[in-house]
């Protein structure tokens, strides 16, 4: 008898959930296509003069037009900035740490902000997004199930496949439509607005000797988290090089 595929499974009971109003009104699903995702990974400062405009690109990168369901935006709030006037409230020494080690996992000494990752790699913000990375096959596949219970948790499930050996995955919850008064440092007296913030990063998750990851995490939402505006996204990851080789991205959705 063939081993029954992870994807078939979890379908199996995404439909049986489908079956239940009450359940999938407040269910929210997605799964990776044939095509190539893109993470787009900003790093930024709210104590940082030049990164504003860099938000507001990101923030542009609505889940509509060309890039609907291909680009996986997120915003890493780094903490170096803070002891320069401003201490930003979205800012993570974890974020921070994550940005170094894509640095040299990409052999590269380009540590700055705001810093735009494309899968992985340092990219100026020339042209579009969607670069052609796009265009070759996927490394992955992976398909979540997000839940969002009002003032208490977000659950997530799902399944991660990797085609190739060396891959693991990270999940991160982020949030949008947040706003700062920044009162000192580099941008006193700025509104400053954010989106695709992210809020927890969860991983590395190890894949299984098949290269399969049966997901399931319960994260409690902090204070002042608006549901209405978390989302979440699941990548993949290569372990050696840092490439990213599939993304998810999937937004709340109403109860």
């Amino acid at each position: 008898m063939r081993p029954r595929s992870p994807f078939l499974i979890l379908a199996a009971g995404l439909c049986l959930a489908a079956a239940a109003p009450a359940v999938a009104a407040a269910a929210c699903r997605a799964d990776t296509g044939a095509a190539r995702n893109v993470l787009l990974e900003l790093y930024t400062s709210e104590g940082c003069d030049s990164c504003p405009p860099a938000d507001r690109r990101l923030s542009g990168y609505k889940d509509t037009g060309a890039y609907a369901g291909r680009l996986v935006p997120l915003a890493f709030h780094v903490d170096y900035w803070d002891r320069l006037g401003w201490a930003d409230r979205f800012a993570s020494q974890q974020f921070t740490q994550r940005q170094y080690a894509m640095a040299t996992l990409a052999r590269s000494r380009s540590v700055y902000t705001p810093q735009f990752l494309r899968n992985g790699r340092d990219w100026r913000g020339g042209g579009s997004p969607l670069d052609a990375s796009t265009e070759s096959r996927p490394g992955a596949r992976i398909a979540i199930e997000l839940h969002v219970a009002p003032g208490a948790r977000m659950t997530v499930s799902g399944e991660v496949a990797a085609t190739a050996p060396g891959a693991e995955a990270w999940l991160a919850v982020y949030e949008n439509n947040l706003d700062s008064a920044v009162s000192a440092g580099e941008n006193s007296g700025k509104r400053l607005r954010h989106d695709y913030v992210v809020r927890r990063l969860v991983g590395p998750l190890a894949l299984d000797s098949r290269g399969q990851l049966a997901l399931r995490q319960d994260i409690p939402l902090g204070p002042g988290w608006k549901p209405a505006d978390l989302g979440v996204a699941v990548f993949v990851q290569d372990k050696a090089s840092g490439e990213i080789v599939q993304a998810l991205q999937r937004h709340a959705c109403p109860a």
